[in-house]
């Protein structure tokens, strides 16, 4: 009998991993919920939204939870409050047009609570893309199974736990923004081809605008075709030709791809509260800002998203679970900033300097977004915004390969696994974190 795990099969391997591992969190999940909900939101939510008599699939009431109801709501009915769009609409949206897939005499989708399991089984699914996608990206770099699979075995086992398995953005958003860094990787690789490398280049741009509709901190993606477009330009000022013209359009398109992931839900709100504003109630007042972010105004409004807003003593706590996941997210970046040679084992030296430039690149980009988890966000949800940066990953996996640092590597997956298995067992009873 072929072993369960083995380098030799990656794709079985981690699949059968994924598959293991969901099933662990789904019963912590299942089984924590012991008589009444400490909040009965999830209960008055679905009886409001489907009526008294609907049958509530117990997955689906276990899994709804928290800012889950935010998305299946939308699915359900669109935005009905201001305060709804502090969450992506990629989400529900996607949810809405599988719905729309199903023939009406298989499932009648006013009577059956459908909604919340269609958003459960597209994340499991994008869940696993990500993993896949991590490993293909891994490869490309390093040309190292090994590291490969452990860095994508991590990523099986994130902090983000129940959250890459709840209907929550967390999951699409990684396989979108793994699938984008692989497409901006094969554009490096593929330089030499013009047209092949701005196709791959554009599409890697697509792939974070839409990552950037489902979580708004998709748009610090954009941090690599800015850099990208400066040093494309730098070339062509150097010597001029139509490749290098062609190079330089393709981080800009790419681009302006991410910034639409983001302008495009904008605008739908701005037409709905300030072009299109009833006379009575007249424009919200956001609409008057020189930036009119119907986002901006919700978190800081509803959810109290600000600089230091959440730097409070009661909220001691909350920075106390994040410490963890901080560290690795802050010590992981700047060491694979200065040296990404050194600190990561993913380059090989065929385009050696350029994925330098893009690995550097992630790199600062992680550090960038844990600091201002620290400054800006609900520190807590570091744990599942994490889950879509692959150098973590990789450092990590360093960690465990590497001798020396294996101890280190170790005590990281251990609260890995912990914090995983008891978040889930706390999400699913509507208590924090969240």
């Amino acid at each position: 009998m072929p072993p369960l795990f083995s380098l030799e099969t990656p794709v079985k391997s981690l699949t059968t991993l994924f598959v293991a591992w969901k099933g662990v969190l789904l019963a912590f999940a299942l089984g924590a919920v012991i008589g009444p909900d400490y909040d009965t939101s999830t209960s008055i939510f679905f009886e409001i939204l489907y009526g008294s008599k609907a049958h509530v699939p117990y997955l689906a009431t276990v899994l709804t939870r928290w800012d889950a109801l935010y998305f299946v709501q939308y699915a359900r009915q669109g935005y009905v409050f201001e305060q709804q769009w502090a969450f992506g609409a990629a989400l529900p949206a996607a949810v809405r047009a599988l719905i729309n897939l199903i023939p009406s005499w298989l499932v009648d989708t006013d009577a059956v609570v459908i909604e919340p399991l269609v958003a459960i089984a597209l994340v499991h699914l994008c869940h696993l893309t990500a993993v896949l996608a991590l490993y293909r990206l891994t490869m490309l770099l390093s040309n190292d199974n090994k590291l490969a699979f452990v860095a994508s075995a991590l990523h099986i086992f994130s902090p983000a736990g129940v959250f890459l398995s709840a209907p929550y953005a967390e999951s699409p958003f990684a396989a979108l923004a793994f699938v984008g860094n692989l497409l901006f990787a094969l554009g490096i690789k593929n330089k030499r081809e013009p047209v092949k490398r701005f196709l791959l280049i554009v599409g890697a741009g697509l792939a974070f605008g839409l990552s950037t509709a489902f979580r708004s901190n998709g748009l610090a993606s954009g941090t690599l075709f800015a850099v990208g477009a400066i040093n494309c330009l730098v070339a062509l000022l150097k010597e001029p030709s139509v490749d290098k013209v062609l190079a330089l359009a393709a981080p800009g398109i790419g681009g302006l791809c991410v910034a639409a992931g983001s302008i495009i839900p904008q605008y739908f709100a701005w037409k709905r509260y300030c072009h299109d504003a009833l006379p009575e109630l007249g424009p919200r007042p956001w609409c008057s800002r020189t930036i009119p972010s119907i986002y901006e105004f919700v978190q800081e409004e509803y959810w109290d998203v600000g600089f230091l807003h959440y730097w409070r003593p009661s909220h001691v706590p909350l920075f106390a679970v994040a410490a963890p996941m901080l560290m690795v997210l802050i010590m992981s970046g700047v060491e694979a900033t200065r040296d990404p040679f050194k600190a990561l084992r993913v380059l090989k030296s065929s385009n050696g300097e350029d994925y330098r430039v893009f690995v550097r690149t992630l790199a600062a980009t992680q550090t960038i977004i844990a600091l201002l988890a620290i400054t800006n966000y609900h520190v807590q949800i570091v744990n599942r915004i994490s889950s879509g940066y692959p150098i973590w990953y990789w450092w990590v996996a360093s960690c465990l390969i590497d001798e020396k640092r294996q101890a280190l590597g170790r005590r990281i997956f251990i609260f890995m696994v912990m914090y995983a298995g008891v978040q889930s067992g706390l999400f699913s009873s509507f208590l924090p974190p969240a």
